[in-house]
């Protein structure tokens, strides 16, 4: 049994705690009624209120801050377009197929322990886009069926001998590189030097490029190869036409 003080003391405490839970300028909110809650927030005069179209304030106390009226240029759709856009213009002016163009975007696990994109990460970039370069290839020899071989190392593919890297600058997130590959052509009949370049859409630079040396390889027979004349003037025609501007 509780005595008449305590019994007092917790009373008063109820009173105090309704006091302070009401809310200025509105009514109570008897029986915790949603509806009274809601115009409790729909009421303009009241700390608690949020017009449409505005973020919550932090406190009763303080104001709600509004949206920034000028977004960042990295959010910006035709900022994007236009920085990608420069890109493709630029490497296709230095002799890169355009069809051979990969778009990778940079992740925050790409980072290192120096705050920037890691060396090894850009092999995977550059492995990538000679896959796109080498569909566009297959396609220009023997169409859907010749990628899909060329892919699953069926018959007469390529396979990489050897492979370098220049680091220009330093890439950090968030970003997007455009990289596009061109061939070079030597006197070998099995072997050929494919270029690559990575463009920063952010720096709008180049930030790598790297030099492949890629040999014909028959999969069937497991031995390098001459991929005949048909394939050389293919390959010599995309080594003349990435005679551009470096």
């Amino acid at each position: 049994m509780l005595s008449s003080k305590r019994l007092g003391a917790l009373a008063n405490a109820r009173v105090l705690l309704r006091s302070r839970c009401s809310l200025p300028h509105t009514a109570s909110l008897s029986g915790s009624s949603i509806k009274s809650l809601r115009d409790a927030f729909r009421d303009p005069s009241s700390p608690f209120h949020i017009a449409p179209g505005q973020a919550g304030p932090e406190s009763p106390d303080s104001p709600p801050s509004l949206p920034d009226p000028t977004p960042s240029q990295s959010s910006h759709p035709t900022a994007v377009g236009s920085l990608a856009e420069n890109a493709r213009t630029k490497l296709i002016s230095m002799g890169y197929d355009a069809e051979s163009f990969w778009e990778q975007s940079i992740v925050w696990g790409h980072h290192d322990s120096f705050r920037h994109v890691n060396n090894a990460h850009y092999l995977r970039f550059i492995e990538s886009g000679r896959m796109v370069w080498l569909m566009a290839l297959g396609k220009v020899l023997g169409g859907e069926e010749r990628v899909k071989a060329m892919l699953a190392g069926q018959g007469v593919s390529l396979i990489l001998k050897s492979a370098n890297i220049n680091y220009r600058r330093p890439v950090t997130f968030p970003d997007t590189l455009l990289i596009g590959h061109k061939p070079i052509i030597s006197s070998s009949r099995t072997q050929f030097t494919l270029n690559a370049v990575l463009y920063s859409y952010v720096q709008q630079a180049v930030v790598a490029d790297s030099d492949s040396v890629l040999v014909w390889y028959d999969y069937d027979s497991l031995k390098k190869c001459d991929p005949g004349d048909d394939t050389w003037r293919v390959m010599k025609a995309a080594s003349r036409d990435g005679q551009g501007e470096s």
